[in-house]
């Protein structure tokens, strides 16, 4: 992929600027280390190649990573700590997608049936690397205020999500807050999105059986007619929610499944519908279970089905604490300039980043991956999304950044 085009510089006359900026050789080695990483994705908790190429790497600067208690993914401390100041932490997730790489014209095209990181997982990975690597020569210059911690999360793509495990094995032992960024492919590279408070939705899994004696189709009135009352519930708990949830909340129920019988004329006695629950709220979502629960059971039980309901708790939203977005906003402006920022929307994706939001404050950007001047239309989760690797670069200073300013500030 291209580079992002040159821009101003972003420090004013007379300013020194930060020092933690990539320098040429190293820029080289991560694209190609992201390249490695694109060829051969892992799913969430298999990430054991890319597991042991992070420690090697790390290793080799000097650093002592831990694997975690999982079996893959770790953590890793740069710098010595000085008396119980808290540290900041950055995290990358490292897990690929189930899915086929449709790209044709990259040399680093997936070698591995059916998997791809079309999420930009690897272009996370090699961010946080690249950070820690340039944190380590800070350190051993003497340049570096505070420790940093490095968070290389596993299955960030399977539900509840690969930070608790990591919260388990101790990521935010020592920690006060936490940064990460993901690729926004409709950002340019070169530029950063940002938001105070929620920038992702909730998301949970919701399977339903629905039970009952079947029978022939000419005589419905002795059976229970699981197709409509499937149907039913397909239809109507999105419409009771709406009426029992407070709209600004954004809970929304999409059914991506529903199967029922194998023949014309016979009533069958079991359905099956499954889909997600989404909601933008994080007091919502802490009551969706039960408003969900009840709506599937009023209509279920007014069509005489009975229904078996498994409620997956997935995520909540990530909430992004305004003074660790405002962070981030100094880190780019300082590297890049107050243009290098656009407001961004909150997506109703789901993202586990939010559970480390549950212990300590944090903050997420979205990080342009999309090559300036391009007309492609990419998108997350696709098998030919693709990222400007100049990005990696943007990530690497604007984290260095904030760890700088953090640390100064602690």
């Amino acid at each position: 992929m291209s580079r992002a085009s040159d821009e101003p510089e972003a420090d004013q006359p007379g300013e020194a600027p930060l020092p933690g900026s990539l320098p040429e050789p190293l820029r080289a080695e991560l694209i190609a280390f992201r390249r490695d990483l694109h060829m051969h994705p892992e799913l969430g908790n298999q990430e054991f190649r890319t597991t042991a190429a992070i420690k090697k790497r790390l290793e080799a600067a000097g650093l002592k990573p831990r694997v975690l208690d999982s079996g893959t993914g770790l953590l890793c401390d740069v710098g010595t700590r000085k008396g119980a100041r808290p540290m900041l932490a950055i995290r990358g997730d490292i897990d690929a997608l189930p899915i086929p790489d449709a790209k044709v014209n990259v040399p680093y095209r997936s070698t591995v049936p059916d998997r791809a990181h079309a999420c930009g997982h690897d272009i996370h990975t090699t961010t946080v690397l690249g950070t820690g690597l340039v944190l380590a020569e800070l350190d051993r210059q003497g340049l570096l205020p505070n420790p940093v911690r490095l968070v290389f999360q596993p299955a960030e793509e399977v539900l509840p999500g690969g930070a608790t495990d990591a919260i388990r094995s101790g990521a935010l032992d020592g920690v006060g807050r936490i940064i990460a960024v993901h690729c926004d492919p409709r950002v340019d590279a070169g530029r950063i999105g940002l938001r105070a408070g929620p920038i992702t939705s909730a998301c949970d899994r919701l399977e339903i059986t629905l039970h009952g004696p079947g029978g022939h189709t000419a005589r419905p009135h002795l059976t229970t007619d699981l197709v409509t009352a499937a149907a039913r519930v397909v239809t109507d708990v999105p419409a009771l929610l709406a009426r029992r949830i407070d709209a600004r909340a954004g809970l929304a129920v999409t059914w991506g499944r529903m199967d029922a019988g194998h023949a014309c004329n016979v009533i069958p006695m079991r359905a099956e519908l499954a889909g997600t629950v989404r909601c933008l709220d994080l007091h919502a979502w802490r009551d969706a279970p039960g408003k969900v629960h009840a709506a599937i059971d009023e209509v279920a039980t007014l069509h005489g089905a009975k229904p078996e309901i498994n409620y997956v708790r997935g995520v909540p939203p990530v909430v992004n604490d305004p003074a660790v977005a405002e962070l981030l906003r100094e880190a780019q402006t300082a590297r890049r300039g107050a243009y290098a920022i656009e407001d961004t929307e909150q997506s109703l994706g789901g993202e586990d980043f939010s559970w480390y939001l549950e212990h300590v404050p944090g903050a997420m950007a979205r990080l342009g991956v999309r090559t300036p001047g391009s007309d492609a239309r990419l998108d997350l989760h696709r098998g030919d999304f693709d990222a400007d690797e100049a990005a990696i670069q943007v990530g690497v200073e604007l984290f260095t950044a904030a760890a700088l300013l953090e640390g100064h500030r602690s």
